[in-house]
């Protein structure tokens, strides 16, 4: 004659919490991917601003005071110009 074995109620429920866990375990999907932003440094000017030629640097080291002044005074518009330029470069970048 064959045995039965039978199950004893601790087992049972041992069995069925493991089965449980198991299946819990599949049917959790995986987290979805988080977007970090994270700062990253990049330059606010994107294009050099050319500096003009000034006369002053043209002359030669012999040249007279007033040529010196006469060329100081006609390169002064230029620098104007050239540090408009480069204080609304700056301005754009705060």
């Amino acid at each position: 004659m064959k045995t039965r074995k039978t199950f004893d109620k601790s087992q049972f429920r041992n069995f069925a919490i493991s089965c449980a866990v198991l299946l819990t375990g599949c049917a959790s999907a995986p987290p979805a991917p988080l977007r970090v932003e994270i700062p990253v440094f990049t330059p606010c000017v994107k294009v050099q601003i050319p500096r003009p030629t000034y006369e002053f640097d043209k002359l030669p080291p012999t040249a007279t005071d007033g040529e010196i002044i006469l060329a100081l005074a006609r390169d002064w518009l230029l620098g104007r110009g050239y540090e408009g330029e480069l204080k609304a470069t700056i301005e754009g970048c705060r």
